[in-house]
């Protein structure tokens, strides 16, 4: 298996995307005025979750579940 990050990349995209569309309920509404987004939403969750794993691995790559900065990840 080929394991690269563009793979996961899109394996999360593609994940995401599949979900909202899964789950409209779930997808915060647009205003009908403003500025149009330029990016879908999948799209932001995917660079969101890629950069929390960019900056956690370069933070404590050998144990991020113990080492101070990535500790606690799934607290908002």
């Amino acid at each position: 298996m080929d394991a690269d990050l563009d793979t996961l990349a899109t394996a999360l995209y593609v994940e995401a995307d599949d979900l909202l569309k899964a789950y409209p309920e779930h997808v915060p509404t647009r205003p009908r005025i403003g500025i149009m987004p330029r990016i879908s939403d999948a799209e932001l969750i995917t660079l969101a979750v890629m950069g929390r794993c960019a900056k956690c691995s370069r933070i404590c790559p050998a144990n991020p579940a113990t080492t101070n900065g990535c500790a606690g990840l799934d607290r908002r």
